[in-house]
């Protein structure tokens, strides 16, 4: 096809592209352009054209140029494994877990199955028996739904998704469980369940007690029996406590997602994805795609004919991945087929309120969600419906809610508001229904260069206000917002980004997409560090109250520099340290001391830390890096000077290691069973290690693999810049 459109990638973009989404060969090398990686999905995904008698090749050109132009493009699976061998398309699982050691097993085969064909998995644990519960088959005791999580996280953790990134999950346990009290605080223990998001099933009848400050029954899920009470109020406050810490729990309120069960004659829906925008059905699986909806704009204006025109494309291309996909499970393949679900969804919400001139979060713009949402909605099921005509419902659709509706539907659900991370940094937008991050960031480059990234709109608006001495942009960089700037008002009204935004207008923003979306919304409220319990508390409330099927917080910096550690003190006063200096003199060396040296590989060499003691404590450190250049080499030694000069002054070690330990670079290695991001956090690890001591600090501000800064963005912490992402 040589005449075929040219996509327009940014650099960013075909950064994106070349690091995740192209062919390569066995060594490596790439073997396919953008063009050709949207033609491979294009014309894989028209073969199923064939089926109703269309022509393949007319459509493959329709769909190729839908996402050449950057107008949708489909889930992460798809775009790499469409036209390949693997071939698996789909986003999004629900596994079964049952109460046996075969079903629990079981589902962790399935479990590995569905990662290594790049899928992300959720599961609902409430049918695990409690910790403590009697095995009549050994006479023993059950360890409970979390010990067998764990066993999940490590699967997840050593199975790589086509050998670049770990499968993420949804851990679901549900109110009533006897273990939900140790579930909700899982994960305030530092390295627990990392590759889960963790959310409390809630029941409306939870809902009621905790306003009503009634009692709560546990029950056994093998007995059905109750195990033990507890105050509704009590296990809501614990909960909101462990979110405000860490930003899990989450909450599903299941009677909600349950109530809009489209095939409830093939069960229940008590699970979702991992990043909660997509409950299924037991071994249901779904592909997803998202409109772009700045290219959906004439002028400053809805293109609503090419949105419309896009809507219906988009919803013929997913509904022809399900008979292209190739799935993990036969069991997988079936339910899939039966229900044939999709989600359609949009991204670049905030720049085309940026574009519009609205506020996010004001009025104006619940107004237009509900506007825009409900259009899609009825386009993608009035598509549904010609589908179907042309190609007959979905085989469940008897004892469907369409069946009692009186209407044919190819599709049982056919919108979704999903994570669009790393589809929206090809498509160069915003992510999903997201409010930007930030306005203005810098982002480290090879040769220690420094790029500015400015928000095109943004840009656009000073260049008519003007800001001849800079300071503004300056101030933007330092902070990523407007806010506390001389920016005038106008612009501060409408370039928000999501810290400026009051939690009730994140929940209004949800609640708004949700009204008009047949599966969930996938959104994060953001909070600033300084949000109580008590924001939190509101927040869950809110969402609840504004009919959203669950909701994901994250409270700024709530799992920064967090610190475990157990050694011997400074010997320092806490009057000399609150001195901020005056009156700490380093002390002095002694002609012999002690000490231990490590080595640690870094992409410049080997990293060799000696780190000498004084009555037991650290007092310096000589820090030499072997094959090296001098400037590399004079930085090194210039480290481990002041590290040694503050560690002979009182300062702790640890302090040290926090500031320096996670710093990121332009060239990170893998090191044993770790990464060293850079030179600096080579030296914070190896202090670890000549320490022997356990130190944790968890860092989310940067970017490991680009330096950018990293956000929690739909229930997931993702770079604003580069495709790195802690999910899938």
């Amino acid at each position: 096809m040589a005449d075929r459109m040219k996509a327009q990638f940014s650099e960013n973009a075909l950064k994106v592209l070349e690091r995740r989404y192209l062919r390569k060969d066995d060594a490596g090398e790439i073997i396919e352009c953008p063009e050709d990686m949207l033609w491979r999905v294009a014309s894989a995904v028209a073969v199923s054209e064939e089926v109703s008698g269309g022509n393949k090749d007319e459509w493959a050109v329709r769909f190729y140029d839908m996402m050449a132009r950057l107008d949708f493009l489909p889930n992460s699976p798809t775009l790499m494994n469409a036209g390949t061998p693997k071939g698996q398309l789909s986003a999004c699982f629900v596994l079964p877990v049952g109460d046996s050691m075969e079903e629990i097993f079981g589902a962790l085969v399935s479990t590995a199955l569905v990662h290594k064909s790049g899928g992300g998995t959720g599961f609902n644990f409430s049918h695990v028996r409690p910790a403590g519960d009697r095995v009549r088959s050994t006479s023993g005791v059950a360890s409970g739904p979390i010990s067998f999580m764990e066993l999940f996280d490590h699967t997840t953790e050593v199975v790589k998704q086509g050998g670049t990134r770990r499968g993420a999950n949804m851990g679901i346990l549900e109110a009533s469980h006897p273990d939900v009290l140790d579930f909700v605080k899982a994960k305030t223990e530092k390295g627990k369940l990392t590759n889960f998001n963790i959310s409390v099933g809630i029941p409306d009848a939870f809902m009621d007690a905790v306003r009503e400050n009634k009692d709560w029954d546990l029950v056994n899920p093998r007995t059905g029996e109750k195990s033990s009470t507890v105050k509704a109020s009590e296990l809501w406050d614990l909960l909101i406590e462990s979110a405000w810490k860490t930003g899990d729990p989450g909450v599903l309120f299941l009677d909600r997602i349950e109530g809009s069960n489209a095939v409830p004659s093939c069960g229940r829906l008590d699970s979702t994805n991992p990043c909660g925008e997509q409950p299924l059905l037991p071994y249901e699986s779904c592909n997803l795609g998202s409109i772009n909806l700045i290219r959906m704009t004439k002028g400053r204006e809805i293109d609503w004919d090419h949105l419309e025109e896009t809507v219906r494309l988009a919803v013929r291309f997913l509904d022809d991945v399900i008979d292209t996909n190739n799935y993990p499970l036969e069991k997988i393949e079936n339910m899939t087929k039966g229900n044939r679900k999709i989600g359609l969804g949009v991204m670049g919400w905030a720049e085309l309120l940026f574009l519009r001139g609205i506020r996010y979060g004001s009025q104006e713009s619940i107004e237009l969600a509900g506007r825009v949402m409900s259009f899609v909605q009825k386009i993608g099921h009035d598509e549904s419906e010609k589908l179907a005509e042309a190609r007959g419902s979905f085989p469940n659709w008897n004892g469907s809610v369409w069946a009692k509706r009186g209407r044919k539907m190819r599709n049982a659900t056919v919108t979704t508001i999903a994570p669009t991370g790393t589809i929206s940094l090809i498509a160069e937008c915003s992510s999903g229904i997201e409010p930007v991050f930030a306005l203005a960031y810098r982002r480290k480059a090879l040769d220690n260069d420094t790029l500015v990234y400015i928000n095109a709109y943004l840009e656009e608006a000073m260049g008519h206000y003007g800001d001849p001495s800079g300071a503004i942009l300056e101030q933007v960089l330092a902070t990523g917002t407007l806010s506390g700037t001389e920016a005038p008002r106008a612009l501060k009204e409408v370039f928000v980004t999501a810290h400026d935004i009051p939690y009730g207008e994140h929940v209004d923003m949800q609640a708004a997409f949700q009204k008009f979306t047949d599966n969930a919304v996938s959104k994060t409220i953001n909070l600033p560090n300084s949000a109580t319990a008590d924001d939190v508390r509101n927040a869950y409330l809110l969402s609840y109250e504004k009919g959203c099927k669950g909701i994901t917080i994250y409270r700024d910096r709530c799992k920064e520099s967090q610190v475990l550690y157990h050694g011997a003190g400074s010997g320092v006063s806490e009057e000399q340290l609150k001195t901020g200096g005056n009156g700490v003199k380093p002390r002095k060396r002694p002609a012999n001391l002690q000490g231990t040296t490590v080595k640690i590989r870094t992409s410049f060499g080997n990293l060799y830390l000696t780190l000498n003691q004084l009555g037991g404590r650290p007092f310096e450190l000589f820090a030499t890096l072997g094959k090296s250049g001098k400037d590399t080499q004079a930085h090194t030694e210039a480290l481990g000077r002041l590290i040694s000069l503050a560690l002979r002054s009182g300062v702790k070690v640890r302090d040290v290691i926090e500031q320096l330990k996670g710093i990121g670079g332009s060239q990170p290695i893998f090191e044993n069973d770790g990464i060293i991001l850079s030179l600096p956090d080579a030296i914070a690890q190896g202090l670890e290690r000549a320490m022997g001591e356990t130190v944790e600090i968890i860092k989310d501000d940067m970017c490991p693999s680009c330096g950018a800064p990293t956000i929690h963005a739909e229930g997931c912490l993702r770079c604003v810049s580069c495709d790195y992402s802690k999910c899938y």
